[in-house]
């Protein structure tokens, strides 16, 4: 069984910063892609950005580009999400996910998902 545990969330004014903490452990085959997705009340969950093992790959949503930087320690299992020059439009719950690479003859990936953390930008 994989563990997926994010911290970090709460509520900030407009403009300031947060960081998104995001650990998995347990089971852990080896991990492919680490990413943080987010919900808004009444919309669907979104890619808000990825980053491959060894940080090679990187992608962000068009709409935190230039605020937003995601970083990893594989070391640790562990995805961080500085947030930068937040706006009321990123309030959301924010959900790690872990994609776990497993090979049994073949390649496949089984998905984790944290519980998620709940980051209010509000004046």
């Amino acid at each position: 069984q994989v563990q997926v545990v994010e911290s970090g969330g709460g509520s900030v004014q407009p403009g300031g910063s947060l960081t998104l903490s995001c650990r998995a452990s347990g089971r852990i085959n080896s991990i492919n892609i680490m990413g943080w997705y987010r919900q808004a009340p009444g919309k669907q969950r979104e890619l808000v950005a990825s980053i491959s093992s060894g940080g090679r790959h990187i992608t962000y949503a068009d709409s935190v580009k230039g605020r937003f930087t995601i970083s990893t320690n594989n070391t640790k299992n562990t995805v961080y999400l500085q947030m930068n020059s937040l706006k009321p439009e990123d309030t959301a719950v924010y959900y790690c996910n872990v994609d776990d690479e497993i090979y049994n003859g073949s390649y496949y990936y089984r998905d984790y998902w944290g519980q998620g953390t709940q980051v209010t930008v509000s004046s």
